[in-house]
């Protein structure tokens, strides 16, 4: 099971973010991708925050409470991000998955530039999957 690694199972191609866009767009975007948050990323693909539903829901409750939407992504974002390496073991990254944690995770290569995204739904695929192949196997 050490041999699963990360970027064997990671969205190759997530929704990803710049500070600049406006959270409206940012969120049609994930709603169009049925993710839950994604990587906001500089010129550079190097990763500089994270945007969650929850940040976008709240921002835009409040724009409709003012009756104004001028918000951009990095007026919500989460400026502290939890990244992972893309040959981190999967068993390794379901061991630190707690209930306090992201539900999906930026992956970044060894230059910290981004790959892909990992989600805890991803996470479980590959366990069942392996689970899945050890019993057929016996």
């Amino acid at each position: 099971m050490r041999s699963m690694k990360v970027q064997d199972y990671m969205n190759r191609h997530p929704v990803k973010f710049t500070r600049d866009m406006p959270v409206e767009t940012a969120v049609a975007m994930l709603i169009a991708a049925n993710q839950s948050g994604g990587p906001v990323v500089d010129d550079d693909k190097q990763v500089i925050g994270f945007l969650s539903e929850q940040d976008c829901l709240a921002m835009m409750l409040e724009g409709t409470y003012h009756k104004e939407q001028s918000a951009t992504v990095a007026d919500c974002m989460a400026n502290e991000v939890l990244t992972v390496n893309s040959d981190m073991a999967i068993l390794d990254l379901a061991q630190q998955l707690g209930h306090k944690r992201p539900k999906v995770y930026p992956v970044v290569d060894y230059a910290k530039q981004l790959v892909g995204v990992i989600s805890r739904t991803d996470v479980l695929r590959a366990i069942d999957l392996h689970l899945r192949d050890s019993y057929a196997n016996h």
